[in-house]
């Protein structure tokens, strides 16, 4: 291939589906040495040295000995269950652990059974610690004090051990440890993961990061799921992805605690505590240039975590908060001001604390006071932006600043920032002064999604009212081609039902739905939007709450996917089906109307035929003929009628 086709490599694994490589140069990915972002464990029966023997058959216990092993100071409670057997505790079991500087917790349904340890105990009594420094120490200590080993395992930082008591009689006479023992006959246990490396795309300042647990492929495990715990801090920012890299043929069942993150997955996933539909993946990479390569073709620049576990079926992964941040907060709060920086400026510490944020259409200021309380003897009176009528609203505990981005004098840069100014007003004693600090803040590169009560499309709600039409904006802004910036896919998701797909490829897809015209791009901002209608039947069941799920993609396959939690709010139908329904209303009302003409009628009828005849002749005798005839024979014909409601009506 000549150097005139290198060009079109890029094309080439775009069509084949495959990263290109080039994106991950300058990414030397490196084991985390200080503070680790994350905590990852994960459950396995392979040890790293063990052996099982029957030497134990013919003694009066069976014998397990535990050795553990730290890569760092444990920080833990170790905890250690021990299940009994098929016949159950009939024999006294013996359980050694060898843990130094550990604390343990040991619990047993085995009423008798005896423990050799070295760890500190919360409860229960132990015999003698072997006295033992050794692997071939320590099993020769016990094959000596109790005539023989039923099982022996080796483990590396372990959070809980669960033993499960047993012998067999076709395990080998004599208890040889070998390397990656599979102990899953008697032994499951979670262990840490102390291998994360990360790294980083040269200078870059964006704080989109992406975390890659690569499940390593072993071609005898029958695993067909895996469960995934995550929890993340209060704080957590929604800028970062999980890229979970296994077999196409796996499923990865996912449970989130206090996170917004993005998932991309090799195998089909579900997210339990959203919605437990199963969802396609999609086919990612299986080498680690490759994966680094896919998080940054997806705008994620750093690789915050990279993680190559076994095979498993549960993992626990927690993301720890920033701990930059963490220091910086520390640093400017009231009660760590033993050693403060007396210098610092009042730009320096809005500098430090970026209180700025932005997204494709806003930008908001938050100003903790407590934090400006660095800034001695110097009395904060007010802070605007650039435009002086943009001011920031005050209360007993922050600052707080919320404008679009065509307003208050805010620029928009290139490459997805926006610029602007904050002035503050300071006084100390009587003299006042005026501070001003420009900063850059940056426009995620992410997809946005908004849902709206009406047209106007002007203030965001997070409530979808069932079988009324609501209105949902998906924006992002995308300065490099924004034309090829397309909206793929819009799905309506809520526990029970089917998923809905609204918008595919730009098309309307169901019939509820209606897609609106947004207006034009403008600074490599794209705009969609579409009318829908969240359709619940009379007596269906409706959920608490649904999911909006949208995704826009470029021609190079890079894809981003936005989730919009709402609540679902049911307006239309009575509160409940004890109240009177509109046709009793009426009914009632014209029963009422009808009954009340008659009793009238019939009043009029009876005092018509009980007035006096005197009261009934004429006023003026002088009244000609004719007039007192007629008037006569009409009395006379009143007094013949008989006052029935047939000749009312």
């Amino acid at each position: 291939m000549g150097p005139r086709a290198a060009p079109l490599l890029p094309l080439l694994l775009a069509l084949l589906g495959r990263p290109d490589p080039g994106r991950a140069e300058g990414c030397d990915l490196q084991p985390v040495t200080g503070e680790s972002p994350i905590t990852l464990s994960y459950t396995t029966s392979t040890v790293p040295r063990g052996c099982v023997s029957s030497g134990s058959l013919g003694t009066d216990h069976e014998v397990h000995v535990l050795s553990v092993k730290w890569s760092k100071a444990p920080t833990v409670l170790l905890t250690v269950s021990v299940t009994p057997g098929a016949d159950a505790c009939g024999r006294s079991p013996v359980l050694v652990l060898l843990c130094a500087r550990c604390f343990a917790n040991i619990t047993s349904r085995c009423p008798h059974l005896l423990i050799h340890t070295d760890a500190h105990l919360i409860s229960g009594t132990t015999a003698e610690p072997p006295k033992a420094s050794s692997e071939e120490e320590l099993l020769n200590w016990a094959q000596s004090t109790y005539g023989g080993i039923t099982s022996y395992s080796e483990l590396r930082d372990p959070r809980w051990v669960q033993l499960r008591l047993g012998e067999d009689a076709s395990s080998p006479p004599n208890c040889i440890p070998q390397n990656h023992f599979n102990a899953m006959l008697h032994l499951e246990t979670e262990v840490f993961f102390h291998g994360v490396k990360s790294c980083s795309h040269g200078d870059t300042q964006s704080t989109r990061a992406a975390h890659i647990i690569h499940l390593q492929p072993e071609p005898s495990s029958l695993i067909t799921e895996v469960n995934l715990s995550l929890s993340c801090p209060e704080n957590h920012v929604s800028n970062q992805i999980l890229i979970l890299q296994s077999r196409a043929n796996l499923t990865w069942s996912l449970s989130f605690k206090k996170c917004n993150i993005q998932v991309m997955a090799s195998g089909n996933y579900k997210i339990m505590t959203i919605f437990p539909t199963l969802l396609p993946g999609e086919l990612l990479p299986d080498t680690e240039q490759d994966l680094i390569a896919k998080a940054f073709e997806k705008n994620y620049s750093t690789i915050a975590s990279y993680s190559a576990i076994p095979a498993t079926t549960r993992i626990s992964m927690e993301i720890q908060e920033n701990k930059a941040a963490k220091k910086v907060t520390e640093m400017i709060t009231p009660m760590t001001r033993l050693t403060p920086a007396p210098e610092l400026q009042p730009h320096q510490l809005l500098l430090l604390l970026k209180p700025w944020t932005c997204t494709d259409e806003t930008m908001e200021i938050t100003i903790i006071k407590s934090h400006l309380k660095v800034i001695k003897d110097l009395d904060i009176k007010d802070i605007t932006l650039r435009d002086i009528n943009c001011q920031a609203e005050k209360n007993a505990t922050h600052f707080m600043l919320k404008s679009p981005l065509s307003h208050c004098g805010t620029l928009l840069g290139g490459r997805g920032y926006a610029n602007n100014e904050l002035l503050i007003k300071l006084s100390k004693g009587t003299e006042l002064q005026d501070i001003r600090v420009a900063f850059q803040c940056e426009i995620p590169r992410e997809l946005f999604l908004r849902l709206f009560p009406t047209a106007a499309f002007e203030v965001p709600q997070t409530e979808l009212e069932v079988n009324k039409e609501a209105f949902l904006q998906a924006s992002m802004m995308w300065d490099d081609h924004p034309a090829d910036l397309q909206l793929k896919d819009c799905w309506l998701v809520a526990p029970g039902r089917e998923p809905v797909l609204l918008v595919q490829d730009g098309e309307a897809h169901d019939v509820g739905v209606a897609v609106l015209e947004g207006p034009p791009s403008s600074h490599g901002r794209k705009i969609w939007r579409f009318r829908f209608t969240y359709a619940v039947p009379e007596g269906g069941r409706i959920p608490f709450s649904a999911t909006l799920k949208c995704k826009a993609g470029l021609q190079n396959n890079t894809n981003f996917e936005k989730v919009l939690e709402v609540t679902v709010k049911d307006t239309w139908r009575p509160p409940n089906s004890r109240g009177l329904g509109l046709a009793a209303v009426l009914g009632i009302t014209f029963g009422a109307f009808l009954i009340g003409a008659l009793l009238t009628a019939g009043l009029w009828c009876i005092y018509s035929r009980t007035r006096p005849i005197s009261k009934l002749q004429p006023v003026s005798s002088t009244a000609p003929a004719s007039e007192s005839s007629s008037t006569n024979h009409s009395i006379g014909s009143t007094q013949s009628t008989p006052c029935s409601t047939s000749s009312m009506a």
